[in-house]
């Protein structure tokens, strides 16, 4: 991808039915005769492991993704906290998860969509067309007397190819060199929570603040109250008071990649194409060798 790529609008009459379902609408499709492979996604920051609360309840027929373990690959502090998977681990992983040629897929999780979001991201970024995120989650699931399920799924094989490397596909990554100069040509947003752009607080990686000439955008801001995205209209609105506009480069990064893709998302149902720098703060913070920036504006007060 190359860094100067514009963000264009997304040609649909309502840009949210490519990325989200209702759970109305998904119940509907599991009971037809081509039901969806779901993905329940269950991830926290401080409890990473979502396999527990899977086995005590998920959408009928679900089937457990480890984020840590099936979405990302795992190498040296300078690589970031969730690097992508090669095209081999994550096909590997999506034949487990029963996934076929043409099936659609419908990615859930407990916590508003954040950790579903990279899975949504990197299996469109693979190559597969008809990926949705579950609206509200598990929780709106529940919410609307749906039935459940306990205990674990092992679903027969599958047989999908993913003909691209993770990526590379439809949507696009950016690499650690350019992202360093992404902002003098477009807009780079900061989707973590403001006390971490602005350097006051940090409490994983190892120095605290943003990229220099990143712009604040907690994705938080980007859901409703119970949960849910807002409005594609919505959005457009928020981002476009960023700076985002059609034809103009816009890319994403986040802690170590996760709640980035949640913000690439939105960005996509605000009609917009960005990319991701998965590598995101995790990684940049890890090499001193490059300038950090605190404090609430994008340039800020900048540090070698």
């Amino acid at each position: 991808m190359s860094e100067s790529s514009p963000a264009v609008p997304v040609q649909q009459e309502d840009p949210s039915r490519g990325v989200l379902i209702d759970s109305e609408r998904l119940a509907e499709q599991l009971s037809s005769d081509q039901p969806p492979v779901v993905l329940d996604v269950r991830w926290r920051l401080d409890r990473p492991d979502g396999r527990p609360e899977y086995l005590l309840g998920h959408i009928p027929g679900a089937v457990y993704v480890s984020l840590d373990d099936e979405l990302a690959a795992h190498g040296a502090p300078l690589d970031g906290r969730h690097p992508l998977p090669s095209r081999t681990q994550l096909q590997a992983s999506a034949r487990r998860w029963g996934i076929r040629r043409g099936d659609r897929v419908v990615v859930a999780d407990d916590h508003t969509g954040l950790s579903a979001a990279r899975a949504w991201w990197l299996l469109r970024a693979a190559g597969i067309e008809d990926v949705r995120i579950l609206d509200g989650g598990y929780r709106a699931w529940t919410e609307a007397g749906l039935p459940v399920a306990t205990g674990d799924v092992v679903p027969e094989a599958g047989d999908v190819e993913l003909d691209v490397e993770a990526g590379e596909g439809e949507l696009k990554s950016l690499t650690i060199e350019e992202v360093a100069g992404y902002p003098a040509h477009g807009v780079l947003l900061d989707a973590r929570a403001g006390e971490r752009y602005r350097g006051e607080v940090e409490p994983i990686d190892p120095r605290a603040g943003h990229i220099p000439g990143a712009v604040s955008r907690p994705t938080t801001e980007n859901l409703t109250s119970d949960g849910r995205f807002q409005a594609a209209d919505e959005l457009r609105t928020a981002f476009a008071a960023l700076g985002i506009a059609d034809g103009s480069p816009v890319a994403v990064y986040c802690g170590s990649g996760v709640t980035a893709a949640h913000q690439a998302a939105a960005l996509t149902i605000a009609g917009f194409r960005p990319v991701l720098y998965p590598g995101s703060w995790s990684q940049w913070s890890n090499h001193p060798e490059l300038p950090i920036a605190v404090g609430s504006t994008p340039d800020g007060d900048v540090r070698p």
